[in-house]
């Protein structure tokens, strides 16, 4: 059963979510006045059938240091992570709770996207990735379910749950051969394994968050993960522009690059993906609708 109350101060009060590696709560802390939470709660059975076989001290071990490693991160961006432990079988992460809508719910709530709104995603998105990177972290997990639009545009990308630490790949919480994350946004290096998958993995799920803001679709779809994987690998998406001939060149352009299935051909970095999207900013869009919530120019 779910614990309702963790390390005697953090009271679980409503299910958000649910997933293969746990369960996500909003709470209160009760020793801060009851400031409102987010729990991640990650089940260690579940954990260890992913991981492999791991002494149960370990596998705490292991994700106490990547939980040090993502509450080291301070970006508008970025969700804050409060706390991080372990009671009974459950290992939690304590977050800062976001309001808004997640980004899936918000394109389809706003359909067709304008473009300007996937300009302003793509570059809040792309700054968080320039910190992220910085500290030598590779989300791995990027999509439209794992980012919140808030009530005044901002856009906060919730979950580094599945990060790995590039430092030091003998302490990430995966293994090689092990198929982490969500096949429709993942980089062609990624779903192959081998070699653990580096920045350039996150900016190609950017490009197809993006084609999938902007067309309204994902650039693939196949009945299973090997296939999809085929496509990706032997494919082109069919062309952004030609599905919204509306929107500046540029943009149908990036994202094609950043959907390259070879890494070296996407951008260097995400700084670089950054000062690429900077210029489509504040450019007029006639089909953004008045009133509703736009996504943040995040250089304002």
């Amino acid at each position: 059963m779910t614990p309702r109350l963790l390390a005697g101060r953090y009271q679980l009060t409503e299910p958000l979510g649910k997933g293969g590696m746990g369960e996500v709560w909003s709470g209160r802390d009760t020793a801060l006045g009851g400031r409102r939470i987010a729990v991640k709660l990650l089940h260690s059975d579940r954990l260890a059938a992913i991981t492999g076989t791991i002494e149960p001290e370990e596998l705490r071990r292991r994700f106490l240091r990547e939980a040090r490693a993502t509450a080291r991160l301070d970006h508008p961006s970025l969700v804050a992570v409060h706390d991080a432990g372990a009671e009974e079988d459950w290992l939690y992460l304590v977050m800062q709770l976001i309001e808004g809508s997640n980004l899936a719910d918000h394109r389809a709530e706003n359909e067709p996207y304008p473009w300007s709104w996937t300009v302003a995603v793509l570059t809040q998105l792309a700054s968080a990735l320039v910190a992220v990177h910085s500290e030598g972290i590779v989300h791995r997990d990027l999509k439209p379910g794992n980012a919140m639009v808030r009530p005044d545009g901002r856009v906060t990308v919730l979950d580094l749950g599945i990060a790995a630490v590039r430092e030091d790949e003998d302490s990430r919480l995966t293994r090689t051969g092990t198929l982490l994350g969500t096949p429709l946004y993942m980089a062609p290096e990624q779903a192959l394994g081998g070699t653990p998958a580096g920045p350039r993995a996150d900016l190609y799920a950017l490009g197809v968050i993006g084609y999938e803001l902007l067309t309204g679709r994902v650039p693939f779809t196949a009945p299973n993960a090997t296939g999809l994987l085929y496509r990706k690998m032997h494919e082109d998406p069919e062309p952004a522009a030609s599905l919204r001939p509306d929107v500046p060149a540029e943009l149908p352009r990036l994202l094609h690059r950043l959907m390259d299935r070879e890494p070296e051909r996407r951008p260097a970095d995400a700084h670089a993906l950054f000062a690429e999207l900077e210029p489509l900013l504040g450019r007029s869009d006639p089909e953004a609708p008045p009133g509703a919530a736009v996504p943040m120019d995040p250089t304002r």
